[in-house]
């Protein structure tokens, strides 16, 4: 496709796209503070449209991420921007929690490996110094001895003048701890999403349908030769601070790109095709297990979102109706978290049609 065919069919998503049903309460809502966004919760449409021969639109197919389905959520808080640092380090001062990179490996859990590589870390990315095909992750993923959510990129790095970077190097059950701890929960797959598209249908960024707007990168992705060198066309090389690129029309800061964020599904590549096609599901929680046909033999939690390793040339699930996925007891330096809170009171809604913004 050509530029002018691509922006015509991604508008709104193309037809597999119904317009965003916005809740209304009839009852007043407290809908921000200075951490957390209302969420008004509403019918959408979820899912995502082929993207390949898009411009930008990158070269996966994204077969898990169809098909669109209506889906109601109600509304909820969710945290403004991924847990940071500072965040992350008052959790872990009031509680002593130890996260599972910082914990040794038992032979249990990865048996056939020699004890002597039984040891704390976690995996790190690690550009090579030159240009690698593309079908061998190993080329540019190492598992670092020591790498934890204090030295994110392995023993010789921490957390100086990063209090407000999204916290990495956290497995799914370290972010459910936190999320207890704090009295809030990880959101599903379907609040997340209905949450970044900002009460709009289909469209492939929180912020409209253009990767950057106006000639302005909207978010922290990978530009240059990947996976060997990024040429921080966005201002950022690897990880950077929240809140640097503007928030989407619900408050809400790196819905795309930074760091991925765990979501408390289960993954299961084939889960979309469940749905009732004539049916709203309502606040769908995911599937009972998890299934990748990729690695049969992993249990994997659902990530959003994307990170500063996301392109075109290799993966584009910055796209907000996309998916990710991850082992559920693995950590990386590109995976984080952000939290979202249930309403404390019973709000009696009605339903109106917003256009999109």
């Amino acid at each position: 496709m050509i530029r002018e065919d691509s922006i015509l069919y991604m508008h709104q998503g193309g037809e597999s796209f119904q317009p965003t049903i916005v809740n209304v309460s009839n009852t007043s809502v407290n809908k921000a503070d200075n951490d957390m966004a209302w969420i008004p919760g509403g019918t959408f449409s979820m899912g995502g449209v082929n993207p390949a021969g898009m411009t930008d639109g990158g070269m996966e197919a994204m077969d898990d991420a169809r098909p669109v389905h209506r889906v109601l959520v109600d509304g909820f808080y969710m945290d403004k921007t991924e847990v940071t640092n500072a965040q992350f380090a008052k959790f872990v001062k009031a509680t002593g929690y130890i996260t599972v990179a910082e914990q040794k490996p038992t032979a249990e859990e990865f048996p056939g490996v020699p004890a002597e590589d039984l040891v704390a870390g976690s995996v790190v990315f690690t550009p090579p110094n030159q240009k690698v095909p593309l079908d061998d992750i190993s080329q540019w993923w190492s598992y670092k001895k020591g790498a934890d959510w204090r030295h994110p990129l392995g023993p010789g790095s921490d957390l100086k003048g990063k209090e407000n970077f999204p916290v990495v190097q956290v497995a799914w059950e370290d972010a459910a701890a936190y999320a207890k701890w704090a009295g809030k929960r990880l959101p599903t797959e379907a609040e997340w999403e209905f949450a970044a598209r900002g009460g709009k249908a289909g469209e492939l960024y929180p912020w409209g349908n253009q990767l950057k707007q106006d000639g302005r990168w909207m978010a922290n992705t990978f530009q240059g030769s990947f996976p060997n060198q990024d040429n921080a066309e966005d201002g950022e090389t690897g990880l950077g601070p929240v809140k640097k690129y503007p928030a989407n029309a619900y408050g809400l800061y790196d819905m795309a790109g930074n760091a991925w964020e765990w979501c408390a599904d289960w993954y299961r590549n084939d889960y979309y095709n469940s749905f009732n096609p004539t049916v709203v599901a309502r606040n769908p929680k995911g599937p009972a297990d998890s299934y990748d046909p990729q690695e049969p033999g992993q249990k994997k939690k659902v990530q959003r979102g994307g990170s500063f390793l996301c392109t075109d040339q290799y993966c584009t699930r910055y796209m907000v109706g996309s998916r990710g996925k991850g082992e559920y007891r693995s950590a990386t330096n590109h995976v984080g978290f952000r939290c979202v809170q249930d309403t404390k009171q019973s709000n009696q809604t009605k339903q109106v049609t917003q256009k999109s913004l």
